[in-house]
């Protein structure tokens, strides 16, 4: 008798998540108003992110065709350039300009991310069918389509997030991108249940990104254009399905060869809850600083620091900062720092700046003001500790807070008072102090591109829920074109 185990060809029936990933995308309506103008919000802050991106030659040198002479006339545009591309080209150009400064939403729970990274493929794909749609006689979807679609992807990364930890296995976040734009760009290009499910087993059997750009001793600028790749390769995905390509219904829980058992210990991704509008109505915007979420607290705290400390650098003996443990675990770095990507994963260098030059902007991770000696040695002089009630807040789902504290100790005796925030200003809970801090940085990152009569079509835009909700998706990208 033979030990093998014979196994049976009939196909499994598909795994649970698979199914309600598709019940979500093509049933579940989306009723909240807070979460459509939370959405309208993102999508201002999310393009932000971009312009700003575009002042940087290291995220510009990525963008348009993926080789010279492949753009597409009539395809999709990517916002404050010239390139019009194929859309998951322009999918990857988008996502990597609203990543590349660390400044787009952040999620923080079990997993972390950015769920405002899948607006890459839900915008190129939005624009290239109203083009098309055009073109063909159709009336072109609206920008409503574009909320509808983002609340979707935040949903589904932000909610699978929430207990399943895929950095704890060695797993790149962007994981989440991926699969949350292929079920949504699934969905836009109307497609059924099963072909939900469908692209749902590919994004999974892709596997996941390896963490080890975002981690020192090499951290580097891929944590940057990650995200673009990931949204593209979903919507790449998303295009594959409606061929009618065959999907495979164990990815997840398939014995030795699924998801699970390869790249997750074993263990069962679930979903923590059902899938609506959660996580677009509880979103963390990052509107003061181009910093790891993490340490947002942290640089708020150095700031208000600032002015007791500013003529007495030289003097300081220790800095101590206290933060949640997933802070320690991602961005306590000590030792020399190679890169921006290096600097704005590193808790002490995001507390250092502020504390000596009352500031904290994208420019302050580049060289020049990195090689300020007062830096490294202000650095050196940190303590970084895991406070566990900080920690305690960070996963309960009614605070969902990201505390940190910070206190400066002098060679004399003396030390400041001890600051500690713990909702950033970006957080649900300061949404009535952080939505006019938001447009401001939407309106500042505008003039950085554009002349002040185009710079006020695109505000006139998005100033209103019902003007933006009714344009077609072609007239505002247009009101983007350089």
């Amino acid at each position: 008798m033979s030990d093998v185990k014979v196994r049976r060809a009939e196909r499994p029936e598909p795994d649970a998540l698979l199914g309600e990933l598709a019940d979500y995308v093509t049933q579940t309506q989306i009723d909240s108003s807070e979460a459509y103008s939370t959405a309208r919000y993102c999508l201002m802050d999310t393009l932000a992110c971009g312009m700003l991106a575009l002042e940087y030659p290291a995220c510009t040198k990525l963008l348009g065709p993926v080789v010279p002479g492949a753009d597409m006339p009539a395809g999709a545009r990517v916002p404050g350039t010239p390139w019009r591309l194929d859309p998951v080209q322009a999918a990857f150009n988008i996502g990597a300009m609203v990543r590349w400064l660390d400044f787009n939403d952040t999620w923080l729970a079990a997993e972390w991310g950015h769920p405002s990274d899948n607006l890459g493929a839900i915008l190129a794909l939005a624009d290239y069918q109203a083009r098309r749609a055009i073109a063909e006689g159709r009336e072109p979807a609206t920008m409503r389509t574009v909320l509808t679609a983002m609340i979707q992807a935040h949903e589904i990364q932000g909610v699978i997030a929430l207990e399943n930890s895929f950095n704890r296995v060695g797993l790149d976040h962007v994981l989440l991108v991926r699969l949350a734009s292929a079920c949504v760009s699934t969905g836009m290009l109307g497609g059924s249940r099963d072909d939900v499910m469908t692209v749902a087993s590919h994004a999974l059997l892709d596997g996941g990104a390896l963490r080890a750009y975002r981690h020192a001793p090499q951290a580097g600028p891929r944590k940057s254009w990650a995200a673009g790749d990931a949204s593209a390769r979903g919507l790449r995905l998303a295009l594959i399905t409606q061929t009618g390509e065959l999907g495979y219904p164990a990815a997840l829980s398939a014995p030795t060869w699924g998801f699970q058992d390869v790249l997750f210990d074993g263990k069962a991704v679930n979903l923590a809850q059902p899938l609506s509008s959660y996580v677009m109505e509880n979103i963390l915007f990052k509107i003061s600083f181009p910093a790891e979420f993490h340490a947002q607290t942290a640089a708020e705290a150095a700031m208000t620091l600032h002015p007791q400390v500013a003529g007495r650098i030289d003097e300081i003996d220790r800095v101590v900062i206290e933060t949640q443990e997933a802070g320690v675990r991602i961005i306590d770095k000590t030792g020399p720092l190679g890169n921006p990507a290096d600097r704005d994963h590193c808790i002490q260098y995001m507390v250092a700046i502020p504390l000596i030059f009352g500031r904290l902007t994208a420019a302050d991770y580049e060289d020049d003001v990195a090689a300020d000696p007062r830096v490294d040695r202000l650095r050196d002089c940190m303590e970084v500790t895991e406070n566990k009630a900080f920690s305690t807040d960070y996963l309960d789902a009614d605070k969902r807070a990201i505390g940190n504290a910070v206190q400066v100790f002098f060679k004399d005796g003396s030390h400041t008072d001890r600051i500690a925030v713990d909702y950033p200003i970006g957080h649900r809970r300061r949404r009535d102090e952080g939505i006019p801090e938001l447009v401001k940085k939407f309106e500042s990152a505008l003039a950085t591109r554009f002349a002040p009569r185009q710079a006020a079509a695109i505000k006139a835009a998005c100033a209103d829920q019902a003007t933006l909700e009714a344009m077609p998706v072609n007239e505002f990208m247009d009101l983007w074109a350089q």
